[in-house]
């Protein structure tokens, strides 16, 4: 097994830590780049995000055949495979000259893309000790966080100099050279043991999760939180690249710095759940999603970047504390009740922009975080239900 601290550990670690920064640039890479898209190819900012939403979608939908495929497959070889194909197709979408085409490659790449996220885990579990899987997990998803603001970063600041199509081809670049480096330090599978495949068995598992009426609202609360506040980030660009702010595509990659605050919410939610339940910290959490709303309604671009910052923190906050209540919750077969959990989070994702796109027609910003403030509400009350109905279990027992 691969000790914490040694060499193998290391490059392990920072080759997963790699893998994952450019799964997650290559997602989330077109969305500051949308109103440039939608302009380009003259569709309105809700046809524009799909270049965004479809990724995440099929990335979800994803995750439920890539960790079973691995269970019998091997986990090294479809990492590779998948982040190879991936890689090829942001290539393709600098040759792209229709927005459909672009639309379908995007959709085709998010499936590749789910191949490390539903399986980088289940490789360290494989072959890393008890200590070191702690420490890896963490700096893995470190990894997710700086990928999707290198990403953000990459568009916006390479769409603003040299345009759309070469911030995909500089995308590219830095996902070969990422799996480049990824082949070269991630070392063979030592301790995989195949297991075959029992479809039945996975279906059962998975509605036996969806019938448990508080894994369902876990699954609903952080799939509807995501739903409004990575959508929040689609319909804000519209809203700083028009006057009076006027801000260039290099600036509004810059916004998603404000995702920075959302690692310290991560961490502190564990220091939180010793003194709350975690449903109370999934409560907290959304009430400050709902105050950082709030403060980007003031006409200030000072204002609107704290309200991102506030949002950024109050969502990871809740995030955490879901997918900890989640695995410590889920009766049996708790891979497939966390991957579900994910499932709903990119179909969140996904799915959000549509709900909020009739809102931001009828009143633009204003109109979107009214409609935000309609879905808070709920899965604040999901989160408080929880948290009552878990006091009533404890009684019990």
């Amino acid at each position: 097994m691969i000790e914490l601290g040694n060499p193998a550990f290391w490059r392990a670690t920072v080759a997963l830590c790699l893998g994952s920064f450019m799964i997650f640039a290559n997602v989330y890479v077109t969305q500051p780049l949308l109103p440039m898209l939608a302009d380009e190819f003259a569709v309105s900012p809700l046809l524009a995000g799909w270049s965004f939403t479809v990724t995440t979608l099929m990335l979800g939908l994803s995750l439920l055949l890539y960790g079973p495929l691995s269970d019998a497959l091997g986990r090294r070889g479809i990492m590779l495979a998948t982040m190879a194909g991936a890689t090829l197709l942001t290539f393709a979408l600098a040759l792209t000259e229709e927005y459909v085409t672009l639309v379908l490659l995007r959709a085709v790449q998010g499936f590749l893309l789910g191949g490390l996220p539903a399986i980088a885990i289940a490789y360290m579990g494989d072959e890393f000790s008890k200590r070191a899987v702690a420490v890896a997990v963490g700096l893995y998803i470190s990894g997710n966080s700086l990928g999707g603001i290198g990403g953000r970063l990459i568009g916006g600041f390479v769409g603003d100099w040299l345009g759309w199509n070469s911030a995909f081809l500089v995308m590219g670049a830095v996902s070969l050279v990422c799996l480049a480096l990824f082949v070269l330090m991630l070392p063979a599978s030592q301790h995989f043991q195949p297991r075959p495949l029992h479809p039945r068995q996975m279906a059962s598992d998975l509605l036996g999760h969806l019938r448990n009426p508080l894994l369902l609202t876990a699954y609903l609360i952080g799939g509807f939180n995501f739903f409004i506040f990575v959508n929040q980030y689609s319909y804000i660009t519209f809203v700083l690249s028009e006057a009076p702010y006027s801000l260039s595509a290099s600036f509004l990659g810059l916004l998603f710095l404000t995702y920075l605050t959302g690692t310290v919410g991560s961490t502190l939610a564990g220091r939180v759940a010793l003194r709350l339940s975690q449903p109370w910290c999934m409560a907290l959490g959304v009430l400050i999603l709902i105050s950082g709303s709030l403060v980007t309604l003031l006409p200030s671009l000072v204002a609107i970047i704290a309200g991102f910052f506030i949002n950024s923190f109050g969502f990871f906050f809740a995030h955490s504390s879901i997918s900890s209540w989640v695995s410590h919750n889920a009766e049996r077969a708790k891979a497939s009740a966390s991957s579900l959990y994910l499932v709903f989070y990119y179909i969140g994702a996904s799915s959000g922009g549509f709900y909020l796109h009739p809102f931001w027609e009828q009143g633009g910003w204003p109109g979107v975080v009214a409609g935000s403030l309609l879905v808070l509400s709920l899965t604040l009350a999901g989160s408080v239900w929880l948290a009552r109905r878990g006091r009533t279990v404890l009684a019990a027992a």
